[in-house]
């Protein structure tokens, strides 16, 4: 696919967690909760116009689908301002200092003054209606092997509520994340590549390793902008996969390049889109659809409108296993309708040729027309074909601009419109912060080592593989691997292998490794230190501990991996020489090898493998000569 020829241009939005005790403006715990809630909040939630008079457009749709917002509250980790009962406390200033150390390191102009602004949000993720944030630095940059991306901007501002579930028109969020510190970072639309944007994507998730940032699931999200010269600009949420942005992108142009042409194809028919919404409720009254019968049984309706010219373009695919139907059904469903009937797929789903005959008679539908049918209550089914015939009636004239959401194959699916500028308000309840340039310089030399730089350090300074020190800054242990390697006087490979891989083994085998600290660590390199315990049993060991709880003194005892004495050895190996008495006349030193894997197999793990291979060795030469 040529992106130089479509104009591809994209941005990059990440969206990061804070490591604080607090959150943005109030002391609570900035930590998720699972406990019962000992509070429900009910909220209804409406747009309202901004200074110039206007209301922003996703506010509005998402107005349209009149829910209700239950909101679960906690001691500890929520007070009387994420329930938006009281203005807000003092700002954290521990995030504020974190996110101007993350704005020095991808070179941005931070700004004199910090205002936090209100954004409205009323898709209930804001018991207010309204998200605060503010603008801390602009003007950064960072460079790619396609060339030089731009930050435009770097806020920092308070997560929304957790998202739980809907029930019967009510959406119930948990007010635990709604006011952990986080910050924005947006790039412009300077990325032109597939490639590029996970290459950027990645470069800022190193930058923000080397802050104090949270660490795990949810913690990080990602939302990418992408637009076509001919097409829209559309924003793609949650893309957590950094593996999957670039196929996510292959797919939007592919999406956009589609719909353009359906758009040419409409034109070319003289396509049109009629108003009315049609009744067929009269032609399934004996249908043996179960779909239907159903929303009939709790006493809907069916409704169907025209699409005068659509045949055959409904059907069409525009993304890997998506339809233009697909993309229809999306705005349908944003209504509370489970799906839509169309002409390109019927008769199926238990309606049959007659019944696809009468409606279309009933429509006044010609050969080269479509319908659109849906059977739901009425409220619901009337709003979800009037979102359909507005979205027709785009396809006519442009791509929309919308915001999607991000599927685990690489596809997206309609949420909701972009926003508009009309939804940004002054927070009257926080004060401007001024920032000196005295504080801005004392951060800038202080600035913590990025992933990059630490790897190369410490491959140089301790002699580790790129493998191993990559494996050590990727799971955050190079600060534990230093300080164990500052006290025993051990091969460094052992402890970073340690730190890298066997505790990564012990997880996948279903163990509570957090447990395994660097005082429990401490005390199994001290055991090796003192030649308590052979290298071998340091797996085991930590097994043990994470498996039944001991201390590494009940672990080593209880499974019997103290170490044994030379002596013990040099018997064991004796023993495994005079049984094996045959195998050594037939091979010579060849014998070495399967007399290693006896010898091995009789110690148990109680020996340190070069010392056994060189008692071994000296034993089968003298024996031979």
């Amino acid at each position: 696919m040529d992106y130089e020829k479509l104009g591809l241009k994209m941005g990059l939005e990440i969206h990061q967690q804070l490591n604080t005790d607090e959150k943005l403006f109030c002391p609570c715990e900035c930590n998720l909760t699972d406990k019962k809630p000992q509070l429900k909040i009910l909220r209804n939630l409406r747009p309202t116009q901004s200074e110039l008079g206007k209301i922003d457009r996703a506010a509005f749709e998402e107005s349209r689908r009149e829910l209700k917002f239950i909101y679960e509250s906690y001691n500890q980790h929520t007070c009387l301002v994420e329930a938006d009962e009281e203005p807000p406390q003092p700002l954290n200033l521990v995030a504020l200092e974190i996110s101007l150390i993350i704005a020095s390191l991808v070179n941005m102009q931070i700004v004199d003054e910090f205002h936090i602004m209100r954004k409205q949000v009323i898709d209930g993720s804001n018991t207010g209606g309204f998200q605060r944030t503010g603008l801390v630095a602009t003007n950064g940059y960072l460079e790619t092997d396609y060339g030089k991306v731009i930050i435009d901007n770097l806020c920092l501002e308070e997560d929304a509520a957790r998202r739980m579930h809907e029930e019967k028109g009510k959406t119930i969020f948990r007010l635990d994340r709604l006011g952990i510190p986080l910050v924005e970072i947006t790039t412009d639309p300077s990325i032109h590549h597939p490639q590029q944007v996970k290459e950027v994507a990645y470069q800022i998730g190193q930058i923000l390793r080397s802050t104090k940032v949270k660490r795990g699931l949810g913690t990080i999200r990602q939302d990418l902008n992408i637009s076509i010269s001919e097409g829209a600009r559309v924003e793609i949420k949650g893309v957590q996969d950094l593996d999957l942005m670039p196929k996510m992108v292959e797919n939007e142009v592919k999406r956009q390049v589609n719909l353009l042409e359906i758009k040419d194809e409409l034109l070319k028919r003289g396509a049109s889109i009629e108003n009315e919404i049609f009744d067929v409720k009269e032609v399934f009254i004996d249908t043996e659809s179960n779909i239907v019968s159903y929303a009939l049984s709790k006493g809907g309706c069916v409704l169907a409108i025209k699409l005068n010219g659509f045949n055959g373009l409904i059907g069409r695919y525009i993304q890997p296993n998506r339809r233009f139907g697909t993309e229809l059904a999306g705005y349908a469903k944003k209504m509370g309708v489970s799906g839509i009937f169309h002409t390109d797929e019927l008769p199926s789903y238990g309606i049959t040729q007659e019944e696809v005959d009468d409606v279309t008679k009933i429509i006044g539908a010609l050969p080269g027309d479509s319908f659109i049918m849906v059977a739901d209550e009425d409220k619901k089914a009337r709003n979800a074909l009037l979102e359909v015939q507005r979205r027709a009636k785009t396809a006519l004239r442009h791509i929309p601009e919308e915001t999607r959401k991000a599927l685990e194959d690489g596809n997206s699916e309609y949420l909701r419109p972009l926003p508009t500028s009309s939804r940004m308000y002054v927070e009257t309840d926080i004060p401007a912060i001024c920032i000196s340039r005295k504080y801005i310089e004392k951060i800038e030399n202080n600035l913590p080592e990025l992933p990059s730089e630490k790897k190369n350090r410490i491959i140089a300074k301790y002699g580790l593989s790129e493998d191993l020190a990559t494996q050590l800054v990727k799971n955050d242990k190079v600060d534990d691997f230093e300080k164990l390697e500052a006290v025993f006087n051990l091969d460094s490979t052992i402890i970073a292998s340690t730190l890298a891989y066997t505790i990564k083994e012990l997880k996948r085998e279903g163990l509570n490794v957090d447990i395994l600290d660097l005082i429990v660590l401490e005390e199994v390199f001290s055991y090796i230190n003192r030649n308590k315990i052979p290298t071998a049993s340091i797996t085991a060991v930590l097994r043990s501990v994470a498996k039944n709880r001991y201390s590494v003194r009940e672990a080593v005892k209880n499974e019997g991996l103290e170490k044994l004495s030379n002596e013990e050895v040099e018997m064991i190996i004796d023993d495994v020489l005079s049984s094996n008495n045959e195998i050594i006349i037939q091979r010579g030193m060849t014998a070495m090898g399967p007399l290693m894997g006896i010898v091995m197999k009789s110690l148990k793990g109680k020996a340190d493998g070069k010392l056994v291979n060189k008692l071994l060795k000296d034993k089968l030469i003298k024996l031979i000569n």
